[in-house]
C-alpha cells in the first residue's frame, strides 16, 4: 500500500501542479479580495501637491518669531491665491495647498490672533506640518506589488494614487460535488440511514472566501454512472472538490471513476488526522481534490491543501497555509503515526493567544466544530504537547 505522505510533501505536490490563471482588467472599486497580477503604479504623485497637515498658518520659517499680517485664507480643495511673500502669512486648513514661498505651517493653537494679524511666539523648523508633494509615493512608482490580495488598505492606496483599473488574476471557477446515497438536503424528512448534507455548504463557503466562483453540483448517489456524469461536469472547472467516496469501501467510487475520466492521481492518503484518505489529481489544468466524507476531515483537507491551491491559482505570493502561535490550556497527546489538527477555541490574554481544545474531536462531530475558530497542529511523535507550551495553529475563517 502507498506510504502516507507528510503534509508538507503533499502540499508541495499540489502547488507544483498549479498554473496561475490569466489576468483580466478589474475596476478598483470592484477589486476587493482579488489578487494583483502585476504591480500597480501611481498615476499621480501622492500627495499631488504640498499640503498642510494641520489647521494653522503658512509661513516662511525665517520670518518667525514675529507678528505677521494675514493676507489670505486657503480652504481645502482650493488653490492658493498667490505665492507667499516675506513677512506675511496665510491661514490654511488641513489638506490645503501650501502656497509657493511658504515652507512651514504653524498650528492654530500655537499662535495668538489679533484681528488680521497673528503673533508667532516661537521659531519653527523648515518643513514643519507640511506634507511634501510625492512624500507618500511619486508618479510612476509602485503602490501595491503583484501577488498581493487586495483589502481595504490596498484599495484605498490605489484609489488615492489615481488608479481606476488594475490587472488581476481571473477568479478560479470551482465545482463542489458531494457523494453518498444517504445524503438529503436540510429541510427534507430523513428516512432510516439518511443524514443531512453539510459538506457542500462547508466547501462552497470556504471556496468563495478564498476568491473562487463556485458551482455546487447536486449530490450524487453511490452509482457509477451518476458519479461519471457529475465528475465529468465538474472537470470543466479550474478546481473540482468532491467529498466522500475516496476510501476503500465498496461504494467509494470517486477515485476509480476519476481515473476512467483521465484524471492523473498525484497522491492518495496523507499522514494527517482527521483527513487521511485525501486524494489529489489533475486533468489538464484542472485541479481535482477528493476529500473524505466526514465533515471535519473535509474541512481540515480544505484548509491544508485546497485553500492554498485556490490562492496560488490567483497568483498570491504566499498562499499558505499560514500557521500562528498560541499557548495551550491543556495538554494534547501526540499521535505516533500522523500529524493531528485539533479543533480549539482561541482567546487573547496579556501574554498572547490562548488555545482551548474542544471536547469531542471525532471527525464526524461537525456541530461541536461550530464552536471552533482554530485548528491546533499537533506534530506526530511520542509524548504530548504540555499545557502552557507554545503550539502552532490555523485560524478558521
Amino acid at each position: 500500500m502507498q506510504e502516507l505522505l507528510a503534509i508538507d510533501e503533499a502540499l508541495a505536490l499540489v502547488l507544483e501542479r498549479v498554473e496561475p490563471l490569466p489576468a483580466e482588467a478589474v475596476r478598483v472599486a470592484a477589486a476587493a479580495g482579488r489578487v494583483l497580477a502585476a504591480p500597480a503604479s501611481a498615476a499621480v504623485a501622492l500627495p499631488p501637491f504640498a499640503s498642510s497637515a494641520m489647521d494653522g498658518y503658512a509661513v516662511r520659517a525665517a520670518d518667525v518669531p514675529a507678528t505677521l499680517p494675514v493676507v489670505a485664507r486657503i480652504a481645502a480643495g482650493r488653490p492658493a491665491p498667490r505665492a507667499l511673500a516675506p513677512d506675511e502669512t496665510m491661514a490654511i486648513a488641513t489638506g490645503g495647498v501650501v502656497p509657493e514661498g511658504a515652507d512651514a505651517v504653524i498650528p492654530i493653537e500655537y499662535v495668538v490672533e489679533h484681528d488680521n494679524d497673528v503673533e508667532f511666539p516661537a521659531a519653527v523648523d523648515v518643513g514643519a506640518n507640511v506634507r511634501p508633494r510625492g512624500g507618500d509615493v511619486r508618479a510612476g512608482e509602485p503602490v501595491v506589488d503583484g501577488g498581493v490580495r487586495l483589502g481595504p488598505a490596498q484599495l484605498g492606496a490605489l484609489s488615492a494614487a489615481g488608479i481606476a483599473e488594475v490587472a488581476c488574476a481571473r477568479r478560479p471557477r470551482a465545482a463542489v460535488l458531494t457523494t453518498g446515497t444517504e445524503l438529503r438536503s436540510p429541510g427534507e424528512p430523513l428516512a432510516a440511514g439518511q443524514v443531512y448534507e453539510a459538506n457542500g455548504t462547508i466547501l462552497a463557503a470556504a471556496l468563495a472566501a478564498a476568491g473562487a466562483d463556485v458551482d455546487v453540483l447536486p449530490p450524487v448517489p453511490d452509482d457509477e454512472d451518476a458519479h461519471r456524469r457529475a465528475l465529468e461536469r465538474g472537470l470543466g472547472a479550474d478546481v473540482l472538490v468532491s467529498s466522500g467516496g475516496v476510501s476503500v469501501g465498496p461504494h467509494d467510487l470517486v477515485r476509480e471513476v476519476s481515473r476512467s475520466l483521465g484524471v492523473e492521481e498525484v497522491f492518495w492518503r496523507v499522514a494527517v488526522k482527521p483527513g487521511k484518505p485525501i486524494a489529489f489529481g489533475v486533468r489538464g489544468r484542472t485541479l481535482v481534490f477528493g476529500l473524505p466524507g466526514n465533515p471535519v476531515s473535509s474541512l481540515v483537507g480544505f484548509e491544508l491543501f485546497v485553500r492554498p491551491a485556490v490562492l496560488a491559482l490567483q497568483g498570491l505570493r504566499d498562499p499558505g497555509p499560514h500557521f500562528h502561535v498560541g499557548r495551550l490550556v491543556i495538554g494534547l497527546r501526540r499521535n505516533e503515526g500522523r500529524d493531528e489538527l485539533v479543533r480549539a477555541r482561541s482567546s487573547v490574554d496579556s501574554e498572547g493567544v490562548v488555545l482551548e481544545p474542544l471536547r469531542g474531536q471525532e471527525s464526524h462531530m461537525i456541530a461541536r466544530a461550530a464552536a471552533a475558530d482554530a485548528l491546533v497542529f499537533v506534530p506526530r511523535g511520542a509524548g504530548e504537547l504540555a499545557a502552557g507550551e507554545p503550539a502552532r495553529f490555523l485560524r478558521l475563517s
